[in-house]
């Protein structure tokens, strides 16, 4: 992997750790995931496996330092990971569609539904649930869905118009 996307790819990684620190707890110490956002960015920037794996990490470490939800440390990390190779395929087979704001929509809305259901069946198995789980689902992970769509949107095209207007050369395009 090319230095320069790994760097990209760290960058991205810190404004999510900035625009997750904006967002408060809500139920039971479950937050909004906007970091969502800025990892399947990242993903789509850089679609290589290597860096699916590293943003999965980085991203899972990431919100399992600044979790609020009581226990939610190993659930973030497994679902990152998770999250992270189920999308990087997702963009894989929808490729041809690539630089379409609804399927950059699409992968924003079904990555964090993705997400947040593996956040909270591995917290459920882990730790448990301070509410019941559909609760959770309805009141934290469906709204950020939601919201992670224009999140995802906004940034995916600042960080496209910031490599374009850089001039910087990444071995994959980036179409804009």
């Amino acid at each position: 992997m090319m230095l320069r996307k790994n760097i990209l790819t760290a960058l991205l990684m810190a404004i999510g750790f900035i625009l997750r620190q904006l967002i408060p707890g809500l139920i039971g110490g479950m937050k909004g995931d906007i970091m969502l956002s800025v990892i399947f960015v990242s993903l789509l920037i850089n679609r290589e496996f290597k860096n699916a794996l590293l943003t999965g990490l980085l991203g899972g470490l990431i919100t399992a330092m600044t979790t609020t939800f009581p226990g939610g440390q190993l659930p973030n990390i497994i679902d990152k990971l998770i999250t992270c190779m189920v999308i990087y395929y997702m963009i894989k087979v929808l490729s041809r569609f690539e630089g379409n704001p609804v399927i950059t929509g699409v992968i924003g809305f079904v990555g964090t539904v993705i997400s947040g259901s593996i956040f909270l069946g591995a917290a459920l198995m882990i730790t448990g649930l301070p509410a019941p789980f559909t609760t959770l689902f309805s009141v934290v992970v469906l709204p950020t869905a939601v919201v992670n769509i224009f999140m995802t949107l906004v940034i995916y095209g600042t960080v496209k118009t910031a490599i374009k207007v850089s001039g910087i050369k990444l071995d994959t395009p980036v179409k804009a």
